[in-house]
């Protein structure tokens, strides 16, 4: 039988990957003030084009940072805007994308039917340097593309504070 020295056994060891660091990831998270400065700016885009919405930043886990109504928003819109966000970042994709992949009668179908998702168009991912770290959701303006069309606003507005 062949023995191996020492050295070599210790240099073959050095270079196997710690298991412990593999075990914990880390992540990008906006902090609560980008959170409201990008609901405040889609809240903006949307009142400009003269829509009552309301807006809903999650984190990248779907736990809702911020939400804004304006004041003559219906009821409603709380809870479909809250949903966009969740959905747009439970799926990792924009919810306008989900209309068309989820129709009856597709193999995504079921999507629609899980409880909270909200497949309309208005809640859109955010990014920061290619890393998920929420999403937006909007609703209330007459089609959900104008929702989506407010939220990316929204997103454009604090670009610069998003390549963290």
């Amino acid at each position: 039988m062949r023995k191996f020295p020492f050295a070599l056994i210790l240099a073959l060891l050095a270079g196997a990957p710690a298991h412990a660091e593999e075990a914990l990831i880390t992540f990008k998270s906006m902090n609560v003030d980008l959170a409201l400065a990008l609901a405040r700016a889609a809240l903006a885009d949307c009142q400009k084009r003269g829509y009552q919405v309301s807006v809903a930043v999650v984190d990248r886990s779907g736990i809702t940072q911020v939400l804004l109504r304006d004041r003559f928003a219906g009821a409603h819109t709380v809870t479909a805007a809250t949903g966009k966000a969740w959905t747009a970042v439970s799926f990792r994709t924009n919810t306008g994308e989900l209309v068309a992949a989820t129709q009856p009668g597709s193999p995504q179908a079921g999507v629609r039917a899980l409880p909270g998702a909200i497949v309309i168009a208005g809640g859109v991912m955010v990014e920061a340097a290619g890393t998920l770290v929420g999403a937006i959701g909007v609703s209330g303006a007459p089609g959900g593309e104008n929702d989506e069309a407010c939220a990316k606003a929204g997103i454009t507005a604090v670009h610069d504070k998003l390549d963290f």
